[in-house]
């Protein structure tokens, strides 16, 4: 009998600067807080209540516009190569600029959708058998809710990642039920953590 086929879902942004808020400074230096998705995809892995075929990770993320921010631009680039020579799979979507920019920051706008749309579409497609959304976004809730009531009807499980510090536990959870929450602690972001300048 096979293991179960795991599909992992990060929100890039949202898991660094949780990362950032449970374990590090604001006054560290940027990289920290980032994580190897790769690397994370297979603790999740190991880390179930049964062994389970890690089968892809999929990476969601805002892009910086080149022209308005080409230093962020093209570190943002170097990682994104770093990650597809990793084998995952990326999805990203440009940054969307206020009038006041800089003043006001640029903001990440239908990532969130993106990701939630393919959770569900590869969940109604089994695509996989175990799908972890690695995000504390509550946006995202509504996509975990359907996929979660899709396993007693023989379909795939849902499951979600989550930092866990002295500082606060956030989480996706669904209220009234057992969303398994694979939890990481400091050691276990140590394990993961990619230390890459990308600005170098």
């Amino acid at each position: 009998m096979t293991n179960p086929r795991l599909v992992v879902f990060i929100d890039a942004q949202n898991l660094y600067h949780v990362a950032r808020e449970a374990f590090f400074a604001d006054s560290d230096p940027a990289y920290v807080g980032q994580s190897d998705p790769v690397k994370l995809g297979r603790a999740i892995a190991i880390r179930g209540p049964a062994p389970r075929d890690l089968t892809q990770v999929r990476v969601y993320t805002g892009r910086p516009d080149s022209s308005r921010q080409p230093r962020p631009y093209a570190a943002h680039m170097k990682q994104c190569a770093t990650w597809a020579r990793s084998g995952v799979h990326l999805t990203y979507r440009t940054l969307r600029y206020p009038r006041n920019w800089p003043r006001e920051r640029a903001e990440e706008k239908g990532i969130d959708v993106a990701l939630a749309v393919d959770y569900v579409t590869t969940a109604a497609e089994r695509a996989f058998d175990i799908g972890v959304i690695a995000s504390t976004d509550t946006d995202l809730l509504p996509a975990v809710e359907y996929v979660f009531r899709l396993a007693p009807h023989g379909g795939p499980r849902a499951e979600v990642m989550a930092w866990s510090s002295k500082t606060g536990n956030p989480r996706l959870s669904i209220s009234g039920a057992r969303l398994w929450c694979h939890w990481f602690n400091r050691d276990d972001y140590d394990h993961v953590a990619d230390p890459t300048d990308y600005n170098l």
